[in-house]
C-alpha cells in the first residue's frame, strides 16, 4: 500500500483507509487540496471539507496558523508529469572503471559529440615536461598545449629576465643612487661577486715581478716600490725643488727662485743666433715648476713674432717639450726673450749622453755603445714628434743633438726640447712651412747618423764615409732608413712623415711594446702606493686622536670612552714587544692590522693596558666606528673654532 507526504506536515495515513474516529468533522471548513491543487479526488468518495471555493475564503497566513490534525488529506500528485532530464544521454553509457595500463578506454556515443564526457582512461600519465641530464624538452607525445605550459623549475632564463641589468656595485653607499635599473641582484651577463666583506689586503702581486731577489728580500720591498724606482723619482724631486742660496739671478714677474741648469760658460750661437741660457724656475700664480730658456741681447722687431708661439700650445705630444708662453724682459741686464716650457729634472742632452768632448779635432768619444735598438727607439720617437708637429702645419726647425733631451735613460725617452724659438728668431724670413718640414728631415737623418758614427753634427762633412761606417756596424735597414732622411726630395713627389713611419713600422710596434711593459710595471708600482696611501690617511686620524692633551677643556679626552680602546690598539699595532721586553718590528703585522681598521673586519682582537690589569675583545668594526666618531669630534671642534 503507497504512502504520501505533505509537503507542510508530517501526518501519514493510508489511501482509502477509513478516517479515524471520534473526531468533528468541519463542513465549513475548505478541503486543503482543493487549496493546493484546485480539485480534491476525494470530493465523490466522502470527503468531510468543503469543495466550494467561494464560500469561506481565507488567506494563506490563517491557513497557516490553524492546527493541522491526522485527518488531513494525503499529498497525491494530480498528473504524472514527466521533466526534462539534468543528466546527458552519455551518463548510462559511461564505460567502466578501468585501471590506467590494463584495458582500452570504451569509445563514447558520436550522437551527442557536443557535450563533454568524463573518460578517466583517456587522461594521458604524467611526465616531466624537461630532461633532467640534458635540460631540454622531450618532443615525442607533447601536445601543443603542453608545450605552451610547460614550465622547467630548474630554468631561471624567465627569471633573469625581470633582474636588473646594472651590476651591483659593492662599494657604493647607496644603491638607490645608481638608478632605477639598478639592484642587488646583478644581471646574469654582468655579474660580479661582490665583496663581503671589503678586502683587508689589497696588496696584489699582479704586474711584472723581479724574479732575480732572494727570499729574505721580499718580505718588506713588496709593499713599496721597488728601490731603483725609488732613488729616481726622489732625486728628480730634489731637483725640482733644488734652490740657489745668494743667487744674484733675478725675480722675473711672473716667475721667482730661479736656478740655473747650463753651467757651461762657453756658449755656442750657431743653432739660434744668439747666446741661450736656460733655468729653472717656479710660476708665481700657479706654485709649479717650469724651465725659461733665455736668448740673450734679443731686440724683438716685430710683435707678431711673438704671437707665433700660441700655435704651439696645440701641440701635445709625449715627445716634445710643451711650450706655454714667451716674453721679452729687460731683468737680466739686457734684452732678453725667454720661452716657458715644462721642466723635466735630470735630463740630460742626446750630446751629453751618449757623446763627450775630446780632443782630437772635435771628435767625440762614446761613453758607452749604442745599441741598435736603441736607436730605432730614438727614430720612432723623433717621428711620432714631427707626426704630431707636421699634422698642426708647423716645423720643428731646431732638430739636434743638443736640443733633444734624455728625460729617462731606463726607458730611453727623449724629447724635442727648442722648438717655436726659431719660428720667433727667424720670422722675418718667411719660409713655407712645407721647405720647412724637408729640412726637418735632413736634420733627423744627421742626428741618427751623428749618434751612430760618435760624430758631432757640425762635424758630418763626408756624409759617404759615415754611411760606409755606419753600414760596418748596423743593419742595411737601419744604412737605408737613414739614406731616405738625408735625400733631398726629388720633385714633385715630397718626402712625407707618413711615408716615414710606415716604413718603420716593425719597429715602431717593437717600442710600442716596450713601452706598454714600462706602462704595465709603473701601474703595478702605482697600485702599492694607493695602499700606501690608504695606511697614512689611517694613521693620519690615529696621530690626531692618540695622546691629544685636551678638547673641548677636558683634559682627558684621549683616555676615555671609545678613544681609550684607539690608545690599545695602537699600543697593539706599534708597540708589540717579545717575552724579554725587546721591541717587536714586524711590518707584516702593522700593514695588515691598519688594513683590517680601515675595512672594518668582523675580526675581533684583544687588547690590553699596560698594566696587563683590564682587557678588551672587540671587532675591528667597533673599532672604525668609534675612530670615525673621535675624529668628528676633532672636525667638529675645529670648524667651530674657524666660525663655520
Amino acid at each position: 500500500m503507497a504512502t504520501t507526504r505533505y509537503q507542510n506536515n508530517d501526518v501519514r495515513r493510508q489511501v482509502g483507509s477509513p478516517r479515524p474516529k471520534g473526531r468533528v468533522e468541519n463542513k465549513d471548513t475548505l478541503c486543503r487540496n482543493v487549496l493546493i491543487y484546485g480539485h480534491c479526488r476525494y470530493e465523490d468518495q466522502g470527503c468531510a471539507f468543503s469543495h466550494d471555493q467561494n464560500k469561506n475564503k481565507s488567506s494563506p497566513s490563517d491557513l497557516s496558523k490553524k492546527a493541522l490534525n491526522v485527518d488531513s488529506p494525503t499529498f497525491t500528485p494530480a498528473t504524472t508529469a514527466s521533466k526534462k532530464a539534468t543528466l546527458s544521454t552519455q551518463a548510462a553509457n559511461a564505460p567502466s572503471f578501468t585501471p590506467r595500463g590494463f584495458g582500452a578506454a570504451a569509445q563514447t556515443d558520436s550522437s551527442d559529440a557536443s557535450v563533454p564526457s568524463f573518460n578517466p582512461a583517456a587522461i594521458r600519465e604524467f611526465t616531466p615536461s624537461f630532461d633532467v641530464a640534458n635540460n631540454a624538452t622531450p618532443s615525442n607525445g607533447t601536445t601543443a598545449h603542453e608545450a605552451a605550459v610547460a614550465f622547467d623549475p630548474f630554468s631561471m632564463q624567465a627569471v633573469g629576465q625581470s633582474l636588473p641589468t646594472t651590476p651591483f656595485n659593492p662599494y657604493a653607499d647607496d644603491q638607490a643612487a645608481l638608478g632605477a635599473g639598478a639592484g642587488f641582484f646583478p644581471s646574469q651577463n654582468a655579474y660580479q661577486t661582490p665583496l663581503q666583506p671589503l678586502q683587508h689586503h689589497l696588496y696584489s702581486t699582479w704586474g711584472p715581478k723581479p724574479t732575480n731577489l732572494k727570499p729574505y728580500e721580499r718580505t718588506t720591498s713588496d709593499f713599496f716600490i721597488p728601490e731603483d724606482v725609488r732613488i729616481d723619482l726622489t732625486k728628480k724631486n730634489e731637483a725640482a725643488n733644488q734652490v740657489m742660496p745668494n743667487s744674484q739671478l733675478p725675480q722675473l714677474d711672473n716667475y721667482h727662485s730661479l736656478v740655473p741648469l747650463d753651467t757651461t760658460h762657453r756658449k755656442n750661437a750657431s743653432i739660434f743666433g744668439y747666446n741661450s741660457w736656460v733655468y729653472k724656475a717656479k710660476a708665481t700664480r700657479t706654485g709649479t715648476v717650469v724651465c725659461l730658456r733665455r736668448l740673450q741681447d734679443f731686440r724683438l722687431s716685430n710683435e707678431h713674432a711673438i704671437r707665433s708661439v700660441k700655435e704651439w700650445r696645440r701641440i701635445v705630444s709625449a715627445n716634445v717639450v710643451q711650450t706655454h708662453d714667451a716674453f721679452t724682459t729687460r731683468m737680466f741686464g739686457d734684452s732678453s726673450l725667454v720661452f716657458v716650457q715644462d721642466f723635466h729634472p735630470l735630463s740630460q742632452t742626446l750630446a751629453e749622453a751618449h757623446l763627450a768632448t775630446s780632443s782630437h779635432g772635435g771628435r767625440f768619444a762614446q761613453k758607452n755603445p749604442i745599441q741598435e735598438s736603441v736607436l730605432w727607439s730614438y727614430i720612432t720617437q723623433i717621428a711620432t714628434a714631427l707626426k704630431a708637429i707636421h699634422g698642426k702645419d708647423l716645423a720643428a726647425r731646431c732638430i739636434d743633438v743638443t736640443k733633444i733631451i734624455l728625460t729617462d735613460a731606463r726607458a730611453n725617452r727623449i724629447r724635442l726640447g727648442a722648438c717655436s724659438i726659431l719660428d720667433v728668431v727667424h720670422y722675418e724670413a718667411r719660409r713655407p712651412v712645407a721647405e720647412l718640414q724637408q729640412e726637418d728631415f735632413i736634420n733627423f737623418g744627421r742626428v741618427i747618423l751623428s749618434l751612430a758614427t760618435n760624430t758631432h753634427p757640425s762635424n758630418l762633412n763626408n756624409i759617404n764615409g759615415s754611411i760606409e761606417q755606419l753600414s760596418r756596424v748596423y743593419s742595411v735597414e737601419l744604412r737605408d732608413t737613414v739614406l731616405w732622411l738625408l735625400s733631398p726630395q726629388q720633385p714633385p713627389a715630397q718626402k712625407g712623415i707618413e711615408e716615414f713611419m710606415r716604413g718603420i713600422a716593425l719597429h715602431a710596434f717593437a717600442q710600442l711594446d716596450v713601452e706598454e711593459q714600462g706602462r704595465d710595471a709603473d701601474k703595478s708600482h702605482l697600485s702599492t702606493a694607493l695602499e700606501n696611501g690608504r695606511q697614512f690617511r689611517l694613521m693620519l686620524k690615529l696621530a690626531a686622536i692618540n695622546e691629544r692633551h685636551e678638547l673641548n677643556g677636558d683634559p682627558n679626552w684621549s683616555e676615555n670612552g671609545e678613544r681609550y680602546l684607539l690608545k690599545l690598539f695602537r699600543d697593539y699595532c706599534f708597540h708589540q714587544v717579545d717575552a724579554d721586553g725587546n721591541p717587536v718590528l714586524d711590518v707584516y703585522h702593522m700593514i695588515t692590522c691598519l688594513g683590517k681598521l680601515e675595512a672594518g673586519s668582523e675580526e675581533k682582537v684583544c687588547l690590553t693596558s699596560r698594566d696587563e690589569q683590564t682587557s678588551f675583545v672587540v671587532s675591528y668594526k667597533e673599532l672604525k666606528k668609534q675612530l670615525g666618531s673621535a675624529f668628528g669630534d676633532l672636525q667638529k671642534a675645529s670648524k667651530q673654532a674657524k666660525g663655520l
